[in-house]
């Protein structure tokens, strides 16, 4: 079976620029600037001719949607996903769009909401091939004690993702 066609756009953000990467499907990646796109299945087959109306429908639709999310008007996003990943990757993902903006929870709490506190490794490797940071928000998982981890843009960057979504949503930071 061939790959489908990618295509990308690269926006500027608060965080530094991020490469949106898409599929007829939907959102396929959010790559940081020093992002190893290897943990994105075929994201090197992206293609730069123009992108299709739908893709780049897509595209756009995902760049509006980060500019309203770093504007703090947005707090939840609705775009269609294309994620490659393993059965288990998909069941982590899941759960990390199931947590609320502006919270964080612990590896060992998404991998009980998950059904299993003892997979807490293993959802930590799954989150750490999360192709479509923010949107897919990976940064609010956060190591035992709320110590933040790792995380493809960096943990600065995870830091002030928190602080933003803390900020908008009227909570206390750290």
């Amino acid at each position: 079976m061939n790959a489908p066609e990618l295509h990308r756009i690269v926006i500027d953000s608060p965080v530094g620029p991020l490469t949106l990467v898409a599929s007829t499907a939907g959102l396929r990646a959010v790559l940081w600037p020093d992002d190893d796109a290897t943990r994105v299945p075929d994201v090197d087959q992206v293609v730069d001719d123009a992108a299709p109306p739908t893709v780049q429908a897509i595209l756009d639709r995902t760049e509006q949607q980060l500019r309203e999310y770093f504007d703090g008007t947005r707090t939840e996003f609705d775009l269609p996903l294309d994620p490659v990943g393993t059965e288990f990757q998909h069941e982590a993902w899941a759960a990390l769009r199931a947590i609320p903006y502006g919270e964080t929870v612990s590896y060992g709490e998404q991998a009980e909401r998950m059904g299993d506190r003892n997979k807490a490794r293993a959802v930590g490797a799954a989150n750490g091939r999360n192709p479509i940071s923010i949107i897919v928000p990976c940064h609010r998982v956060v190591g035992s004690g709320g110590s933040l981890t790792g995380f493809a843009g960096g943990v600065d960057t995870k830091r002030r993702l928190l602080d933003h979504e803390r900020r908008v949503a009227g909570r206390s930071l750290f």
